[in-house]
C-alpha cells in the first residue's frame, strides 16, 4: 500500500483511548517514534467506561505501572465479576466470575461436566460454590497484589485514568497539542492522511494516524468514509443515561447489572463514589422515563446531572483503513454489559505494537489486523447477545430479544451446549469456557447431556472430591480481608 517509512504517529483525540495508545506506544517503542496527541479541553469525552476485566492487569504490567499508585490516583476499587440480576426473569440472579471454577481434573472434560454428573445424582451444591471469586464477592472479601489468589479487575474513574496516563506519557516523550481539528488533509493520489489542521492554523503532519475521536469518528468515517456495520437487529439498546452518586455503603467487589423492562442498569462502586447508568432501547422506553427511572433507582445523592448518551451498536467495516487506525468508540461500539470497551482498546494497541509498520504499510498486514479486529468484535457481540436472547421475561422488548434470529456463530455455541454441555475458547477468543458456562447456565440453559467421565469414579469418590473443593474455596474466601480493608491497606485514595 505504501513503502513510506512510518515514524510520525499522530493520535487524534485524548480520553481513555487516546492516552492508552500514547502510553503504550511511548513505553514500548518510544525511541523509534515521534508521537503527537491532539486534543481539546473544550471537547468532552464519553468517560463512563468505568469497569474493566482482568486483562487490564496484564496490560498495566506491560506499561510498568505501579498498581497501588494507579489505583489511588484513579480512585479504583476491585472487581471479581458481575452480578446479573433479573435477566432470566424477575427475581433471578447469577454471578459471572473471573478465575477458574473448580479444578481441571482431566483433559477429556472440563470441570462443569463433573459437577453436572453430581447434579444428576442429587448432590454437589451450586456451581458458584466452586469459584473462589464468586464466594469472595458474595462475602464482600477480596485480595489485591501479586500474591492475590483471585483473578480481579478494576472499577475506575475513566476521567482520572486518562489524566493518570497523560502524566506518565508526556514526560516519556509524547507531545500533546491543545486544539480543535478544523480539517484533515489527504494525499490526492493515495487518499492517505497527511496532516491535521487545527483551528489555530497549526498543521500536525504524520505517517500513521490513530482515530480516538469517539463516536464522531472524525478520521476513519467523516474523512475516509470507511462504512459502518450496524448490529441493531441483535442488540437493540441505543441509549444510556449515566450519573455519579455519593456512596452510601462500603464498595462491593463486583459490578451489578440489573435488567429492567427495556434494558438494564449498572452500578459500579469506586472508592469515592458510585457510577450508575441505565441502558435502554428508546423504542420501548422514552428518554424522560429512562432518566426518571434511573434517578428513582440510585441510592446516594447525585453528584452530577444524568447525561444522555446515544449510540449505535456495530463496527467499522475496517478498523485500519489506509494509514488510519480507529481505536475505541471510533472503531465501533458494543454496549458495556461485559465491561469490554477498555479491553478492546488495549488489544488493538497491543496488536499494533506487535506488528508496527516501520518500513511502510502493507496490504497483508492491514488485512490481518482487520480480520483480528472483526473476530474479536464478533466474539464480544455474540456473548452480549447471549444475555438478551436467552430470557423468560415478560414485555415486548424481551420478547423481541427472545424470538429474534441470532448470528449463526452464536446459535452453534448454544446448540452445542444444549446438546452436550460442551463449551470452548478458541485461541483468539476473549471469553473463557468458565465464562460461557456460567452465563449459559445462568440464563437458564439445561444441557440434555454431559461427558460421562465422572461415572468411572468409585462410589463416593466424586462426592468426596467436590466436597473438598467446596471446603477449600470457602476457607480461602473467609481468610480474605473485606473489600474496604483491602483498599485501605493497598491503595487508599485521598478524599475528593
Amino acid at each position: 500500500m505504501s513503502a513510506q517509512a512510518v515514524k510520525r504517529v499522530v493520535i487524534a483525540g485524548g480520553g481513555t483511548a487516546g492516552w492508552i495508545a500514547a502510553a503504550a506506544l511511548v513505553k514500548q517503542l518510544g525511541p523509534l517514534l515521534d508521537i503527537t496527541l491532539v486534543e481539546s479541553d473544550e471537547i468532552g469525552t464519553v468517560g463512563v467506561g468505568e469497569s474493566t476485566i482482568p486483562t487490564s492487569r496484564r496490560f498495566h504490567q506491560l506499561l510498568g505501572l505501579d498498581e497501588p499508585t494507579f489505583m489511588r490516583e484513579t480512585q479504583s476499587s476491585l472487581k471479581l465479576g458481575i452480578s446479573f440480576e433479573n435477566w432470566t426473569r424477575e427475581g433471578d440472579r447469577y454471578f459471572h466470575s473471573f478465575g477458574q471454577t473448580g479444578r481441571q481434573a482431566s483433559w477429556m472434560a472440563d470441570f462443569h461436566h463433573f459437577w453436572l454428573e453430581a447434579q444428576a445424582q442429587d448432590f454437589g451444591g451450586s456451581l458458584g460454590e466452586y469459584s473462589l471469586e464468586t464466594q469472595a464477592a458474595e462475602a464482600g472479601r477480596v485480595e489485591a497484589g501479586a500474591d492475590a489468589r483471585t483473578q480481579y479487575a478494576y472499577h475506575l474513574d475513566a476521567t482520572l485514568y486518562a489524566r493518570f496516563l497523560r502524566r506518565l506519557s508526556e514526560p516519556a516523550g509524547v507531545r500533546r497539542v491543545e486544539g480543535k481539528i478544523a480539517r484533515v488533509e489527504q494525499a490526492p493520489e493515495t487518499g492517505f492522511l497527511t496532516a491535521l489542521v487545527l483551528e489555530s492554523g497549526e498543521r500536525i503532519e504524520g505517517d500513521l494516524f490513530l482515530d480516538c475521536t469517539g463516536f464522531r469518528a472524525l478520521l476513519i468515517e467523516q474523512t475516509l468514509e470507511t462504512g459502518f456495520e450496524d448490529w441493531g437487529q441483535w442488540i437493540s439498546t441505543d441509549s444510556a443515561f449515566a450519573v455519579q452518586t455519593e456512596a452510601t455503603a462500603p464498595p462491593v467487589p463486583y459490578t451489578r447489572a440489573i435488567a429492567h423492562q427495556a434494558g438494564w442498569r449498572w452500578k459500579i462502586p469506586l472508592q469515592h463514589r458510585v457510577g450508575n447508568g441505565l441502558v435502554f432501547c428508546s423504542e420501548f422506553l422514552s428518554p424522560d422515563a429512562a432518566r426518571q427511572q434511573l434517578l428513582d433507582a440510585v441510592e446516594g445523592k447525585p453528584l452530577t446531572e444524568p447525561r444522555l448518551i446515544r449510540y449505535r451498536t456495530g463496527q467499522r467495516r475496517k478498523a485500519w483503513n489506509g494509514n488510519c487506525i480507529a481505536l475505541g468508540l471510533s472503531s465501533g461500539f458494543i454496549e458495556p454489559l461485559e465491561s469490554t470497551s477498555i479491553h478492546l482498546i488495549k488489544t488493538a494497541v497491543t496488536r499494533l505494537i506487535q506488528t508496527f509498520p516501520f518500513a511502510g504499510i502493507g496490504g497483508a498486514q492491514v488485512e490481518r489486523f482487520n480480520a483480528q479486529f472483526r473476530h474479536e468484535m464478533e466474539g464480544v457481540r455474540d456473548f452480549i447477545i447471549l444475555h438478551y436472547h436467552l430470557n423468560a421475561r415478560d414485555g415486548p422488548f424481551w420478547e423481541r430479544c427472545r424470538t429474534m434470529a441470532i448470528p449463526d456463530s452464536l446459535a452453534a455455541r448454544i446448540a452445542l451446549f444444549q446438546e452436550s454441555a460442551q463449551a470452548y475458547q478458541a485461541s483468539d477468543d476473549l471469553f473463557r469456557v468458565d465464562s460461557w458456562v456460567q452465563v449459559l447456565l445462568g440464563q437458564g440453559v439445561a444441557p440434555r447431556g454431559h461427558h460421562q467421565l465422572a461415572r468411572m469414579m468409585q462410589a463416593g469418590e466424586l462426592d468426596q472430591a467436590l466436597s473438598g473443593i467446596r471446603a477449600s474455596v470457602a476457607h480461602a474466601a473467609r481468610e480474605m480481608p473485606s473489600h474496604a480493608d483491602a483498599l485501605a491497606r493497598y491503595c487508599p485514595a485521598p478524599r475528593q
